[in-house]
């Protein structure tokens, strides 16, 4: 069984699609899955379903409606790319990380030095 990398991307990440029929489309990543290495973006990729109606089975009479629901269906990660704010507007950047030291402190009170990974966008050099 091989591991399982991490995503460079995280929940509530701007992100820009770079491939398929939403190509350059711009959103923010609503929902993660790591392990099948892909990601749901609000506005891109919409797909129709069709539902029937059913019973609410919190215990009441009451029925959903059904019909022609509108959602949106995850994408592959690799056909996305993070977004940054800059100054003169948003650009698209990798992701690299970088350790920096942090002061911690234990539940008796007392500090120790620590290390703490950060993601760091490489086109503008600052903490994402």
């Amino acid at each position: 069984m091989a591991t399982q990398s991490k995503l460079y991307i995280k929940k509530g990440d701007r992100v820009k699609v770079l491939a398929g029929k939403d190509r350059g489309a711009v959103g923010e990543v609503i929902a993660i899955d790591p392990k099948a290495r892909r990601v749901t973006v609000s506005g891109v990729n919409i797909v129709k379903r069709h539902r029937k109606d059913r019973q609410d089975t919190s215990g009441r009479n009451n029925v959903i409606k059904g019909g022609i629901m509108s959602s949106e269906a995850p994408i592959d990660a690799s056909n996305v790319a993070l977004v940054v704010r800059t100054d003169g507007g948003e650009v698209v950047t990798r992701v690299r990380h970088e350790r920096r030291p942090v002061t911690k402190r234990r539940s008796d009170g007392s500090e120790y030095q620590g290390w703490r990974s950060v993601r760091i966008a490489v086109k503008t050099g600052k903490e994402i």
